[in-house]
């Protein structure tokens, strides 16, 4: 096939958004439509001329569709220069591609899905979208390559002229960002898949700038919120304020603990938790999502002034009445009454989220001198198949449930960390102290601060106790039950402790240092 100079736009597209509206201005703008597969009929039947790539190139597609474009008259049309390989595109009938508009297969939305399985996942690796998207990224002199429907309009209110050399350039460094970021994602999760539990050799990690922040921790420092590509635009990232001034960095630094705070909180009960500076200052259940409000106040009203509150229910009207009482930065919930909305609107600074879900990321990233740390997220799981009662007396039912919540507590607070509890309720929380018998000291002394007892209370660390002295002070204080990980080389001495103040005690098997 030779059609002499006509300008050819190549499309072939797995997010067909947009897709008939772009091939309708094109072909008004003079452009013959270059199509494959179901691009090709999304166009046809918005009534376009559409030209198979395979009438194009005079071979079909074959395989089951595995090669359509891997062929050198596209490759050909893509690639070559103007003004340099005009004399070798003709003289093998070569025609231009002056545009190109691919974006690649699901292969993060397809591997995300729980049952996926590794036949599919390698069926949406794309081979032939990707080598066309690099060729026009680099052939970007002379060829304009699109590959997200964002960049639609733009390309349609240039036409019929062609995008200029910045524009094209800007759209071929996005092209380039999009075929490694593909890769990369396939290369972790084939790493991953038969070895979930290991770190992959090279780890790979593409960032789509989502919002820009008005600084980080502190005013001098840029910032800004990313994306991990491939995603879909959901929890807390994905989250769009109901009302209130754009979140800040610490702002969304608090509200990311307060809402994995709440989830692993209120597995089973209405919950809520109150956080500054990524530490509890209470968390607490309740027979209803008000009731837990107010029991997580009570904790540290003091400390709450100012902070980031996270349910894991509907916030109704009184409730939101309750809570501005005092102030507050941010609300995180899962949904508000309409009466809620209308209360909270009076206090328009009041920042509120609505995550759809929660969204956890299986692994954690830090940044230090010269590299990277990388670590599975540490998950506070409900599994008690490895808890063993180690003293004489063993914890009564009320006890167990409210070391079960303490447990959950204490994983949520800056290591060396203690919290007591009473009636699924933290009662005393000690955070970041750099010797566990201060951080033991400082949750009492807060508790008496707060005007709360600790008799009949009980007490978790999140750490082994490397010596007996905390066990001594939650004694003094009233303190029945005890739960903590082990494995201290002292650990007969706490236990000890803890028999001679008919303490029960509970030794979990897994620590939850958070630093």
């Amino acid at each position: 096939m030779n059609t002499n100079d006509r300008r050819w736009a190549l499309l072939s597209v797995s997010d067909k958004s947009g897709l008939t509206e772009l091939g309708q201005s094109l072909a008004e703008a003079g452009f013959g439509l270059l199509s494959t597969g179901g691009s090709a009929r999304v166009l046809r039947e918005a009534g376009l001329d559409v030209t198979e790539v395979s009438t194009l190139t005079g071979f079909p597609e074959i395989m089951g569709g595995r090669v359509k474009t891997l062929q050198p008259k596209i490759h050909g049309g893509i690639l070559g220069r103007r003004g340099t390989d005009d004399a070798v595109m003709a003289e093998h009938g070569i025609e231009r591609i002056d545009i190109v508009v691919v974006n690649l297969y699901p292969f993060s939305e397809t591997v995300s899905r729980e049952d996926c399985s590794l036949a599919e996942a390698i069926e949406k690796i794309d081979i032939g979208g990707p080598a066309m998207v690099r060729a026009a990224a680099k052939n970007h002199d002379h060829v304009t390559i699109v590959c997200d429907p964002d960049d639609y309009p733009a390309l349609i209110e240039r036409l019929p002229d062609s995008p200029d050399e910045a524009t094209r350039r800007s759209l071929a460094v996005k092209a380039f960002a999009h075929t490694a970021a593909y890769d990369g994602q396939i290369s972790q999760w084939l790493a991953q898949h038969d070895s979930a539990d290991e770190l992959p050799p090279v780890f790979n990690l593409s960032l789509d700038l989502e919002r820009t922040l008005r600084y980080g921790e502190n005013p001098h420092q840029a910032a800004g919120l990313y994306r991990e590509r491939g995603r879909p635009t959901s929890g807390l990232a994905g989250s769009q304020p109901v009302q209130g001034k754009p979140l800040s960095y610490n702002n969304l630094l608090d509200a990311d603990a307060a809402w994995s705070g709440v989830q692993a909180l209120g597995r089973n009960a209405p919950a809520c938790i109150i956080v500054k500076h990524t530490n509890p200052c209470g968390a607490a259940q309740g027979e209803s999502v008000a009731q837990a409000y107010d029991r997580a106040l009570a904790c540290d009203p003091t400390s709450a002034f100012g902070g980031i509150i996270a349910v894991n229910q509907e916030v109704d009207g009184a409730l939101a009445r309750s809570m501005l009482e005092r102030f507050m930065e941010v609300l995180i919930a899962p949904a508000l009454t309409d009466e809620a909305r209308e209360v909270f609107s009076t206090k328009p600074n009041v920042r509120i989220l609505t995550p759809d879900e929660h969204v956890p990321s299986a692994t954690e990233l830090r940044a230090i001198d010269g590299g990277w740390l990388v670590q599975q997220a540490d998950r506070i799981a409900a599994d008690e198949s490895e808890y063993k009662i180690v003293t004489r007396r063993s914890p009564s039912d009320e006890e167990m449930a409210d070391l079960r919540f303490a447990w959950a507590a204490v994983g949520l607070v800056r290591s060396n960390a203690i919290v007591y509890a009473k009636d699924r309720a933290t009662i005393g929380i000690g955070a970041g102290q750099m010797s566990r018998i201060d951080s033991a000291r400082f949750a009492a002394l807060k508790a008496g601060d707060a005007g709360l007892t600790l008799t009949g209370a009980v007490m978790a660390s999140d750490a082994f106790f490397p010596f007996a002295d905390s066990i001594e002070t939650a004694a003094e204080r009233g303190i029945r039950a005890v739960i903590q990980p082990g494995g201290s080389m002292r650990d007969q001495e706490v236990i000890d402790a803890c028999d001679a103040n008919d303490m029960a005690m509970v030794l979990t098997g897994r620590r939850h240092f958070r630093h």
